[in-house]
């Protein structure tokens, strides 16, 4: 009996352990998403103001001298940075964020939410994604859904 009592709080020595690890690894990706989020919002200025000198350029090109409405051309800039707009699904994943570092400080298991949180996770960044144009913007999404999959992996792990 004492030989069964020592291998089981072996057992659970090592799940707490191991439990340590995957929450140091799951906060270091958390990090690692915030950063690449604040890259995407100080970018999303840029990539609306270099689209709109793309149209001036390209109706420059189309009407060839002639005189070039302003108006008309802050307004299509405008509708492509309302329509580009990622505001909303920036300050949904950084909630998702905050959520996901309290549940890993929950002493009940959190598997399941986890697994459910990262499915929002997902949601804001394929948002993202499908609004972004820019192959910068893109290539960073790429990291961005790299590091959610890692945290999926891990999060296989706990119970």
């Amino acid at each position: 009996m004492q030989i069964l009592k020592e291998a089981i709080a072996k057992f659970d020595e090592m799940r707490y352990y191991e439990g340590e690890k995957l929450k140091d690894d799951i906060l270091a990706r958390l990090d690692e998403i915030e950063k690449h989020a604040q890259v995407i919002e100080n970018s999303a200025p840029k990539i609306i103001e270099a689209y709109r000198l793309k149209i001036e350029n390209r109706i420059k090109e189309i009407l060839e001298g002639q005189d070039i409405d302003q108006t008309r051309i802050l307004t299509e800039a405008a509708i492509f940075a309302d329509r580009a707009a990622i505001d909303e699904e920036l300050i949904r994943l950084r909630s998702h964020i905050s959520q996901l570092r309290q549940i890993l400080n929950e002493s009940e298991p959190v598997g399941r939410k986890i697994d459910f949180l990262l499915q929002e996770f997902n949601r804001e960044v394929n948002t993202i994604s499908s609004k972004s144009s820019d192959i910068e913007m893109s290539k960073i999404v790429v990291d961005l859904k790299a590091e959610v999959e890692k945290i999926r992996e891990q999060a296989q792990n706990i119970e």
